[in-house]
């Protein structure tokens, strides 16, 4: 029996997040069913986020990591010419152009040199509250074992499998699903700025990451009949290429793609209850953000940073803090609302599209 003050289930940004901010002060083990980090979409990590860092001692260690800078945006959105907005004059700076991998697994690394226990591969078989304290069974590369925990943590995504499991529903707000293929650049230009183009069936999107390279992602609903078509890797590319400005700067920066093509979920939404008595839901588990708003990675480390204040203080007795953390994922929510269809509303080309139908109702 290994016994832990908090279980966090998933070592994501979210999962990490949170195992960083509490392990110095209390006994967690953090499981995750992947035992390599493996790469993903979500790279832009706005100014802001450096005040999350350094709030949690991380500033240094991650300007440390080099990933590259992000200086502002360009787009073709809501008009036919770019525009660019750059971020001269945040307080905050610069924001960065992630390489997604070596993030996460930073984040880890860390989490375990701040006292986190990491096992991976392990998944969560059962788990049910005895009235005081949660027996869970893992099951891990080397056999299944048992685990007591006063907290449980979801950080396992948009899928919140523990939450569903104690019987939290998930509410999604849209179907919004995002094809995507990473690659390398040829050429060193176009560094520096996120790109994204609307188009009648949806948006794309394109920026750099470390090491010459870059990611092309498209962003649809995964009911319309484009969504099975980029599905493939050779037709995300030839619908790329016919795109007037997009296909220009990939033609600049010579980019050369990856034989491999992804397909992920990228839809709005939230779970309810994002906590109860002895859990609560963090990061895409809580609430998940449509990816125009760059927002997904901020929300993993502040809700994140959030819940380890919470955990804290519910193991130290605190019967309110974890439905304060609750109205915390509300009040993030109304106001990502608000400005997500702020954004989409300026977009008034395709009226009678279904994907831009759905946005301005």
């Amino acid at each position: 029996m290994l016994e832990t003050d908090a279980l966090i289930v998933g070592a994501g940004p979210a999962g990490c997040a949170v195992a960083i901010n509490l392990a110095p002060f209390r006994r967690v083990l953090l499981v995750e069913r992947r035992a390599e980090v493996t790469p993903r979409v979500g790279e832009s990590l706005v100014p802001a986020a450096r005040r999350l860092l350094s709030d949690m001692g991380l500033w240094e260690s991650f300007v440390a990591e080099g990933h590259t800078p992000w200086y502002g945006n360009r787009s073709v959105w809501g008009g036919t010419e770019p525009v660019e907005v750059d971020f001269l004059r945040d307080p905050d700076g610069h924001g960065w152009h992630l390489d997604r991998a070596r993030f996460e697994q930073w984040l880890r690394d860390t989490a375990r040199a701040r006292g986190a226990n990491i096992i991976a591969p392990a998944s969560v078989d059962n788990l049910a509250h005895d009235g005081k304290r949660w027996q869970i069974q893992l099951h891990t590369a080397a056999g299944q074992f048992e685990a007591s925990a006063g907290l449980v943590i979801d950080a396992g995504g948009r899928a919140a499998p523990v939450a569903r499991k104690l019987g939290a529903r998930i509410q999604a707000s849209d179907r919004l699903v995002c094809a995507w293929v990473s690659g390398r650049d040829e050429r060193d230009s176009h560094r520096g700025l996120t790109y994204v183009e609307a188009v009648e069936d949806g948006w794309w999107y394109t920026a750099p990451v470390p090491n010459q390279h870059r990611i092309l992602a498209f962003y649809t609903d995964a009911d319309l009949p484009v969504a099975r078509v980029v599905g493939k890797r050779d037709r995300l590319l030839e619908r790329a290429g016919v795109v007037r400005e997009l296909s220009a700067l990939l033609n600049d920066v010579g980019f050369v793609p990856e034989a491999q093509s992804h397909i992920t979920a990228a839809h709005s939404a939230t779970i309810e209850p994002s906590a109860q008595e002895s859990w609560l839901a963090v990061g895409d588990a809580a609430i998940s953000f449509d990816p125009l708003s760059s927002q997904g990675l901020l929300n993993a480390l502040f809700t994140g940073l959030a819940a380890a204040d919470a955990a804290d203080r519910y193991l130290a007795g605190d019967a309110h803090s974890l439905s304060g953390y609750r109205q915390t994922i509300h009040g993030i929510g109304d106001a990502y609302r608000h400005h997500l269809a702020s954004s989409y509303a300026t977009e008034k080309r395709w009226p009678e599209a279904p994907f831009w139908q759905r946005r301005h109702t």
